[in-house]
């Protein structure tokens, strides 16, 4: 049987595909890496703080007074990342804020979380500031149409002015046609 001879099934073919199309839609319409990126930058900024990092046999504390500077930080970054996903119409705030907390957390909490959130960070602000809507398909379509209209009617005047005769200047004639196109009247 060749993939030529299969009938194709309307609807869903399966769970995946239409979770996949519905998530690629979801991706397409709002700011997502940048939303992605900053949610990334929240999570060292939360961890290092509060963490018990163990080396071999010794146990390293990083628990110090920015603690609380950080836990805020990095949970307004987590949830400006989810404010972009779910109002783009916001997302030039929350990029900016975000810009703004990852560069108030490399003093605050341990150089942004020993810098593995300074790149996210302000990349993911970046990007969610520098997003934009798609414009509408009808809009789209009616500044094609509006397009076309305009260069039709250069098109049309540049037709007209080809075709329309042109006077010469005297300046402009050759020096043999002067006399032959000059008024006999105008010689006296």
């Amino acid at each position: 049987m060749s993939s030529a001879t299969v009938e194709t099934r309307t609807g869903h073919q399966n769970a995946i595909g239409w979770l996949w199309r519905h998530f690629r839609a979801f991706r397409r319409t709002r700011p997502f890496w940048g939303g992605l990126l900053a949610m990334i930058a929240g999570v060292p900024i939360l961890y290092f703080p509060y963490a018990h990092l163990a080396l071999g046999s010794v146990t390293i504390a990083m628990s110090t007074t920015a603690g609380a500077g950080s836990l805020l930080i990095g949970i307004l970054m987590i949830i400006l990342g989810i404010t972009g996903w779910f109002q783009p119409a916001v997302r030039v705030f929350a990029g900016i804020a975000t810009i703004l907390l990852t560069l108030v957390s490399i003093p605050m909490s341990n150089l942004a979380g020993f810098g593995m959130a300074l790149l996210p960070g302000l990349i993911g602000g970046g990007l969610l500031v520098s997003w934009a809507p798609l414009p509408e398909p009808e809009a789209a379509a009616e500044n094609a149409v509006a397009e076309n209209a305009v260069a039709e009617s250069v098109a049309a005047e540049e037709r007209a002015a080809a075709e329309a005769p042109t006077a010469k200047l005297p300046a402009q004639a050759v020096p043999g046609e002067q006399a032959a196109t000059a008024d006999p009247g105008e010689a006296r």
